[in-house]
């Protein structure tokens, strides 16, 4: 997993509430094996209307989306975090998510920012104003702003979850660092037990 950075640039202003997982990734699309690939068909019913603000060349390419309240609520499908991870998406900024789409996100490295509702609103009013607005996501210093500095927020994020991501450790990234210690314990166990390491 890559090291959360801080993120700048345009952000997608998808103005609506409760969005579930199986709008943000269709379920016919859950039979495949790969990780990756998913972003063309993430909110593929929406992206039927050509109106649709992800259809809007303008903001192609952005890395961050702005979303109404309760964010990924429904099924726990991992593949909805994929998708918006494959569509270029760094981090996410809603009054609410659902916990288990929240925590599927930190585990692939994609952040999100919970403000409040007022907040929220403002930004995405802005964003569709003007398309090509910046908005700056500092996990180190859990703020979220104008490159202006006319709108600055703090938001609270798990103190576990932030170090993850600003050290990019994934699970297997976590096991890792004890791979001394693993190893140690390891060498002392019997010959009857089965290994869990490559022997030479």
């Amino acid at each position: 997993m890559e090291k959360f950075e801080t993120v700048r640039g345009r952000a997608i202003p998808l103005n609506r509430a409760d969005v579930d997982t199986d709008q943000i990734i269709p379920a016919q699309y859950l039979k495949r094996i790969e990780r990756s690939g998913f972003g063309q068909f993430a909110f593929e019913q929406w992206r039927k209307d050509p109106d649709f603000v992800v259809n809007n060349p303008a903001f192609k390419g952005a890395p961050i989306l702005l979303a109404g309240p309760n964010f990924g609520c429904g099924s726990s499908r991992e593949h909805a975090p994929w998708a918006l991870e494959d569509m270029g998406l760094k981090a996410l900024i809603a009054p609410s998510f659902a916990d288990i789409f929240r925590n599927n996100c930190a585990k692939i490295g994609l952040l999100t920012v919970v403000l409040p509702q007022k907040d929220v609103d403002h930004l995405i009013a802005r964003a569709e104003e003007l398309a090509s607005s910046e908005v700056v996501v500092d996990l180190a210093t859990q703020t979220v702003s104008t490159p202006d500095g006319s709108f600055v927020r703090r938001f609270e994020i798990d103190p576990f979850v932030r170090r993850c991501l600003l050290e990019g450790l994934d699970d297997i990234g976590l096991t890792l660092l004890d791979e001394a210690k693993i190893a140690a314990f390891e060498a002392t166990r019997s010959d009857l037990f089965p290994r869990t390491v490559a022997t030479g």
